[in-house]
């Protein structure tokens, strides 16, 4: 495949991509963006700024470089867009960056509360609580927003793997998710939506919540990503 190839094969996924996000209900108006980075790594195709996603067409999604500036595309890219180019600089193993305000999600980047590991659904797709990343100073978002929000998620994941826990809530804002691919991080925000409604109803139904066994979140993860996998089929195992 070459270059320009490569370049239309993105675009179409990540129009997809974004497509699915509002048809999956995780990004009311136009509150989210998905992403994706071309196979050498120098190019990322992003939704553009306000546009309605059913409106969206491949030949409407950017293209910038890993500063976020814009190298082909009539339409303004996404406000986020130095976020997500803050995480492909950081972790070269992501493909794609979503970015949803999903509501039970979102209520706990709100709350500033991790999302707790309570059941395998969760320890399926997250290899323990979902973190929170930090608040940022006045300084910070003074200096640029979106680049600090990139920069303080990277930061959150200091002592973290990012691939285990392909997720994180930005304090008072809402999540991002990310994975090998732009459909990955889709599935990756549906998997953190799914598991904040349950996670929540759990908290607030009943007397207590318990967190699931570490012997349980252990084997879940080994039977779907470990070594000897045997969930699914052998080419859909990356997060």
């Amino acid at each position: 495949m070459n270059d320009r190839e490569d370049l239309r094969r993105l675009r179409s996924e990540v129009c997809t991509a974004n497509r699915a996000l509002a048809e999956a209900k995780l990004a009311p108006l136009t509150w989210g963006n998905v992403s994706g980075i071309s196979s050498r790594r120098d190019i990322i195709a992003i939704k553009p700024s306000g546009i309605a996603y059913e409106d969206l067409t491949p030949d409407d999604i950017p293209l910038v470089d890993l500063d976020g500036r814009v190298v082909e595309g009539r339409l303004r890219p996404s406000t986020d867009t130095a976020t997500h180019c803050a995480i492909y600089r950081a972790w070269p193993h992501v493909g794609g960056v979503a970015h949803s305000h999903s509501p039970y999600a979102t209520m706990f980047a709100q709350a500033r509360r991790p999302i707790p590991c309570l059941g395998t659904t969760h320890a399926d797709h997250f290899a323990g609580d979902v973190p929170v990343a930090r608040q940022l100073t006045a300084e910070e978002v003074a200096a640029g927003y979106e680049e600090a929000t990139g920069k303080v998620i990277v930061e959150r994941f200091a002592q973290l793997d990012a691939m285990s826990i392909p997720g994180v809530l930005v304090a008072g804002h809402a999540p991002f998710t990310w994975g090998a691919s732009a459909r990955a991080a889709l599935e990756n925000a549906i998997a953190l939506e799914a598991i904040a409604h349950m996670a929540l109803g759990t908290m607030v139904g009943l007397a207590s919540a318990i967190a699931l066994e570490p012997h349980i979140l252990a084997k879940h993860r080994a039977r779907k990503y470990g070594a000897d996998a045997y969930y699914g089929q052998r080419e859909r195992r990356s997060p």
